[in-house]
Parts: structure tokens; sequence; C-alpha cells
């Protein structure tokens, strides 16, 4: 069944995510490749395609125009021509293609000639084009036929797939493939930022600044801005580390989420970036109960789980706006964090959760082997804890497949370590491809010691970390008898079913309880947190994520339907709950 939201029956297949994908460092050179591309499938690159594909839109999503499989044994082409406006390109500047996003692995070409290979399908990557394009028909402008070569083994493989099953049901979604985040060109000097570290220190007032470019003498002059007048400014050598004070600092949180302006000149380069003055971490409240801290003060997490799935686009949200919907709706109802689920969105949800004030909890990416019903389905109903050294069991028997799993957290975190609004990492889920999670969680303080840790989310808690975080689904929450160091959080409960006809994927029926209408289910939830969560926060419980902000294909547990279109519960129900927990938070 095709169920359009209401963006992708607007979607213009011309102007598909036109805006600028990166807005955590701005330049003014953009060229968007978005829109109608052509496809094959074929072993080898064919001579004729099959069809017009719209980009970034996997074949196996309705707003791609394909609708159809990319089989493991398959290959999947892309073909398109590339020209560079007049004056795009000045002298000296070399020529970057970005790519979002592509599931799983790729090559690219320009031309006839290879401009590199990529491999995992949930993070950017960029080529150097800049020898590989011809020289046009207009001074300084140039071409090129952009050839991307894709190939998915989805669940079948090892590297991050997520949720995504060829055999979907239950809570399992259908795979998806390709290209599903924009594709875009810049151009830059010879000496240019190709990143920046930006972490602030609340406490100490002042921004740590990092200009990561190639071997270069010059220095770069940064600028911080409040409300776009000049509050501080620095030169800093590339590359090094440099602490800029910032006078009267105002702090960010979801109640005032308030953005510094950065801006960064190294040579002829000039980027726009920006940065919240906050910090996270964990201490004991008046009563001397761990809580999570935001900003030095107990803050309680009122969240919902987020996949980030859409009933036309899948990965791909239809729209900007159709992004925004989602953040803006969840703040609205009250939520004070989403946790992005098994997936790492494109940098503009990013942005909007910095913007609108939302906090985030980002959850690693799952792969490994096939998974066992015993670890990662049992516990649900019996509490099972085992110890994750014993890969085999976990479906991580591999060790190649463990160290992709390491590097790709790390290129996550690297990736996302500007996000305002992330306060936690979460490596594992429900035993979903969990090894060595104490040693992981070592691995990712190190390398990110300003965010809170939740290092197995669900069950299989190896005692490290710094939340004890529990799925609770089939039986009644309590706050568990044994003290711990750590913060209890509930990072799953709720799935409350309730079928709204006309906006279901399908005709399954997937979820923890189902109710059959909106009264029932209004009582039900407002029943739940009366008498099992509310309770529970003088004793310690510190975040609640409830499951979940959308139905996902058989999953009829969302508070909207699959295309956004209905809100099952009275706002102002979920509303007075979510102040409930917040306030006594």
């Amino acid at each position: 069944m095709t169920l359009l939201t209401r963006w992708g029956k607007v979607l213009d297949p011309e102007l598909v995510l036109p805006e600028y994908p990166r807005p955590q460092l701005v330049r003014d050179s953009y060229l968007n490749l978005n829109g109608r591309w052509e496809y094959a499938f074929a072993d080898e690159e064919p001579a004729e395609y099959d069809g017009e594909i719209v980009v970034p839109f996997s074949p196996e999503s309705a707003l791609s125009g394909v609708g159809r499989q990319l089989r493991p044994d398959e290959t999947l082409w892309y073909r398109r021509s590339v020209r560079l406006p007049d004056g795009f390109r000045p002298e000296g500047h070399r020529v970057l293609l970005h790519f979002g996003a592509v599931d799983q692995t790729c090559r690219v070409a320009i031309n006839g000639r290879e401009a590199g290979r990529h491999e995992g399908g949930y993070l950017p990557f960029a080529f150097d084009i800049t020898e590989l394009l011809e020289d046009g028909d207009s001074d300084g402008d140039a071409t090129g036929t952009l050839v991307v070569e894709v190939r998915d083994p989805s669940d079948t493989g090892d590297r991050g797939w997520g949720k995504q099953k060829l055999k979907r049901g239950g809570i399992w979604y259908t795979a998806q493939s390709g290209i599903w985040q924009t594709v875009w060109v810049e151009c830059v000097p010879e000496v240019h930022v190709e990143r920046l570290t930006l972490v602030p220190h609340l406490d100490e007032s002042c921004v740590e600044v990092t200009v990561h470019a190639a071997a270069t003498d010059q220095p770069a002059r940064v600028e911080i801005r409040a409300n776009a007048e000049v509050v501080a400014h620095a030169e800093t050598p590339a590359n090094e580390p440099v602490r800029i004070p910032i006078p009267d600092v105002r702090p960010w949180s979801p109640e005032d989420p308030f953005l510094y302006e950065v801006a960064v000149e190294l040579g002829s380069d000039r980027v726009e970036s920006y940065v919240g003055m906050r910090s996270f971490g964990v201490g004991p409240d008046g009563n001397g109960v761990p809580r999570l801290l935001l900003n030095g003060r107990p803050y309680f997490h009122a969240g919902v789980l987020d996949q980030g799935y859409w009933s036309d686009g899948m990965y791909t949200a239809p729209s900007d706006e159709a992004l925004v919907h989602d953040i803006a709706t969840m703040k609205r109802l009250g939520f004070t964090m989403l946790r992005k689920h098994i997936k790492v969105e494109p940098l503009r949800w990013y942005h909007h959760c910095d913007r609108l004030g939302i906090l985030v909890w980002q959850d690693m990416v799952n792969g490994g082997g096939p998974y066992r019903p015993e670890v990662i389905t049992a516990p649900a109903v019996s509490p099972l804890r085992l110890g994750d050294r014993r890969h085999k069991l976990f479906g991580r028997a591999d060790a190649a497949s463990r160290e992709r799993f390491r590097a790709e957290t790390r290129e996550t975190i690297e990736h996302l370590r500007n996000v305002v609004s992330i306060a936690v990492w979460v490596p594992f889920n429900e035993g979903w491809g969990q090894f060595d999670a104490a040693d992981v969680a070592a691995e990712v303080r190190a390398l990110d010691p300003t965010r809170t840790i939740d290092h197995a989310s669900g069950w299989h808690d190896q005692g490290a970390g710094d939340l004890r975080s529990l799925h609770v689904y089939f039986r009644r929450f309590r706050v568990p008898r044994r003290r711990d160091r750590r913060v209890l959080v509930l990072s799953e409960y709720g799935g409350y079913n309730l079928r709204v006809d006309g906006h279901a994927f399908n005709d399954k029926d997937f979820g923890y309880k189902r109710y059959d209408s909106p009264g029932r289910l209004g009582a039900a939830f407002a029943r739940l947190h009366a008498r099992q969560i509310v309770p529970a926060i003088p004793r310690g419980l510190s975040a609640t994520v409830y499951t979940q902000l959308s139905d996902v294909e058989d999953e009829l547990n969302g508070l909207l339907t699959y295309d956004r279109e209905v809100c099952k519960l009275p706002e102002d129900l979920v509303r007075s709950v979510n102040a409930r927990l917040t306030g006594a938070g």
C-alpha cells in the first residue's frame, strides 16, 4: 500500500531537498545534484539504463519512482551529467563531490575515471574530482558524466544495517539501498577549512576551537557572534585547539536554545558555523540520588523513540519541512528529548534539534551476523543478562566485523561531535550485534568525555557507562531494589497500539498492547504514567523514552500515524503527562 505524506504528495522532482545540507559548516559554494538521475539494475554498467530515479530516495521507496528491491547479488547503477555553472570554480580552487550517505558500498566515476570508493551506509564522504572534469563550452565551466555503482548486502552482511531486513516484518523494516541523502558539489581553495571542532566549556565561559586543515602556516581568524554582534575573536594556528573566552555566557537548553554564530577565515576560505554553550553530565540531586545533569543541574529527559522512517521516502524525509514537523510536534507535546534509534540522520535534522531546542540520544547503527532470538528477544519477557565477550552468541564471531563497528562508531562521533543537542551516546541496543560493551564505552568516553554514555540499552548490561538502562514492555515497571552508582533510565517502554484506518502501511498489527479506540488508548496512556512512571521519579528514575514517535510499517504504536496525519492521543493529555514527568524531575 502506498501511503504518501502531505509533503510527498506535492514533491517536485526538479527541486528535491534543495536546502544547504551541512549547516554546521557552511560555504557560499553550493551546487545541488538531487533530482532526476538515470538508474539500472545490471551486473555491469549498461549501455542503456532502465529509466529515471528521483535522488536521494532509495529505489525501494515510493518517492524514488522505482519501487524495486536491490538484492545482495545485484548492482544498482546511477548516472547523470554534471555541469559547473560559469564562474562556479574560481581559478586555483578544487572541486569536491559530496554524498550525504549511500547504502551500502559504492564506486564513483567521472567521465569513465574512478573518483573513489566508500563502504558504510550511514556516513558522508567526498571526493576531489577537479582533475576528472572536462572543459566545457564556456570560459571557466566544466562538465562530466557522473556514474555511481552501488551494492548492498543489507542484513546478509555484517556492516551496520540498522533495522533493515530483506525479509521484513514486526520490528524489522523494509531494506532500502543506494543514495539516500543529498548529493552536492562545492569549490574550495587549495588551503581551506576541512572541518571544525567546537567544544563548549560552560564552567569556564569559553569555547575550544580547532580549525582542521591541510598543513599550512596561515593562521585562522575566528569570530563568535551573538545575534550578529561580535562578542569574541581570536587568531589560531590550524590544527591546534585554542580556547576563546565568551563574556556573559547565555547557556543553551531546550527552554532557551540560544546559539552563538561562528565565522572562520583561513586564507581566502570562509565558513560559517554555530555553537551552543551547554554541559552534560551525571551527579547527585539534593537527596543524593544520581541524576542526569544539564548545565550542572538535574534535568529530566522526557523522550520518545524516533526511528526516522517515512511512509513514502523510507530513510529519506520528503522535505526539510517534514523533518521540522516531527521535531516541532514532539516538542509541542512536551517532550524534551528524542532518542534517534539505530540511524544517523542528515545533518539538517540535527541542526533543527539544535535551533528548536530538544535533546538527542544518538544510537550507533548495529550490525554483525544473524541474531539469536534467545539473546535479543527472550530478555523482553524474562530478565536475562549475558556476558558479551561470548562473541559468537551475539553474532560477532568475526574480528573484522567487530573492528568495523568500532571504526564506524569513531566516525559517527567525529561526524556529529559539534551537534549541540546530542546529550547521550548509545553504542548498543538490546544485544543487537553487541560485543565488549564495557570496552566500547571506554573508547567512546576517551573520544568524547563531554557527553553521557548508555553502553547497552535494554538488556545484557555489562555494568559500564553512566546509565542503568531498562526496557520494559510486557511487565510492570518497578524501580530496581539493587543500588547502582549509575543513573536509572527507562530507555524504552509503552508501545501501545491503535490502528487508524486509511493511515496504516498494511493489514499487519505489531505492538505490545492493542487498543480499539482513541479513548481507551488515552486512558491506558494516562494510567501507565500515573501508576508506574511518575511515582518512580523521586526514587531515581531520570529519563523515559516512550515507544514511539510514529507508526513504522507493521508497528502501529506511534503517537502519530506513519504518514504523520493523525495524532492518536489528545495533545493536551500528552502535554499534561510530560509536564508531570519534567516537573517531578
